[in-house]
């Protein structure tokens, strides 16, 4: 009866919307600077850091973390 992925604050969003959200509130620089990747360095896009992130877990995992870190909270006061 209980559904587990009530409790994930990624449930029902993509990768593209977690990393627009991201780019949006630090812009690549910063972004780079929060996780050290290639992708967010040398000539950032959506599309390219997608590729990256969908083949490679570690740093897929480091950005739903810092949108989990920045947005997570924000989001259940607002439906509170």
């Amino acid at each position: 009866m209980h559904d587990p992925q009530s409790n994930d604050p990624l449930h029902g969003l993509t990768l593209e919307t977690v990393l627009t959200a991201l780019v949006d509130r630090y812009g690549w620089e910063g972004l780079a600077a929060k996780i050290n990747v290639n992708c967010f360095k040398t000539d950032p896009s959506i599309k390219s850091s997608l590729t990256f992130l969908r083949k490679t877990p570690w740093a897929r995992e480091k950005v739903e973390t810092l949108y989990i870190r920045t947005f997570a909270k924000r989001g259940r006061r607002d439906t509170e």
